[in-house]
């Protein structure tokens, strides 16, 4: 099966499974992770999702070429926008996403990777946008998140040259927050996980959404927006859990609603 998909305590664990290809997906991997996402953005008992990949070599290298070169071609589905949408192609998914990257990180992975919240790489784990030398350019949102997460020289870097950077770079450029011993990579980014499902989940969606639409809107925008959010949070039963969760000197039992 091209992706594993399972939850527990709140967290689904999506992982793409094709270590023999290099994580790297056909079509039907493509589709199976599409309906992953949409699972998680709809399933309310989920709070929050990791991602990675099979074994200890690779996250993803983005689309199996292979596969894509023997498949017949069909012009009419490129108009089929919404058809099997993927994280970083534009499915709004606004409960946090976590990586664990276990190894290269290319192509579309690193696209897929870009799409994500909060990131976690093993040691040995590479990081690059290879597609110019293929004689393309880094699709499904390449070109334009890499500009708005990383440095302008760095970013430049990447998408033109296609050359990879290994973990400690990724860290020190913010690509990454943390990384791990890959023996202790899944637990690190479940760490996260778990301190984020915590929290009330609406005001956790909330942040995300507003923080991601703050990049296309002006501060004044932004506030009023932000203002709006707060309003229509302030009469959920979790924020009224809240204060007297702490008022009671007890963990809050957020629900969600």
């Amino acid at each position: 099966m091209g992706v594993e998909f399972e939850v527990d305590e709140g967290v689904a664990l999506i992982t793409i499974n094709r270590p023999e290809r290099m994580n790297a997906m056909d079509a039907d991997a493509y589709q199976a992770l599409s309906e992953a996402w949409k699972r998680v953005r709809d399933d309310g008992a989920i709070r929050a999702a990791v991602i990675t990949g099979a074994g200890d070599r690779a996250f993803s290298t983005g689309a199996d070429i292979k596969s894509f070169l023997t498949a017949p071609s069909d012009l009419s589905e490129f108009w089929l926008t919404q058809k099997d949408q993927l994280l970083n192609r534009g499915l709004e998914v606004f409960k946090p996403i976590i990586a664990a990257v276990n190894g290269y990180c290319l192509g579309g992975g690193m696209t897929l990777l870009l799409a994500t919240d909060i990131r976690v790489a093993a040691e040995h784990a590479s990081f690059g946008l290879s597609e110019v030398k293929r004689g393309v350019i880094a699709g499904n949102g390449g070109t334009q998140r890499v500009m708005g997460q990383l440095p302008h020289a760095v970013g430049m870097e990447l998408l033109l040259t296609g050359d990879r950077i290994d973990a400690a770079t990724a860290e020190r450029w913010g690509l990454v927050n943390k990384v791990v011993p890959m023996e202790g990579l899944l637990d690190a980014a479940m760490e996260y996980a778990q301190r984020i499902v915590v929290n009330a989940p609406l005001a956790v969606q909330a942040a995300k959404e507003l923080a991601l639409r703050s990049r296309d809107m002006g501060l004044d925008e932004g506030l009023r927006l932000e203002q709006t959010m707060n309003r229509l949070l302030m009469v959920t039963e979790d924020a009224k859990e809240g204060p007297a969760a702490f008022a009671e000197k007890r963990a809050p039992q957020f629900k969600g609603r």
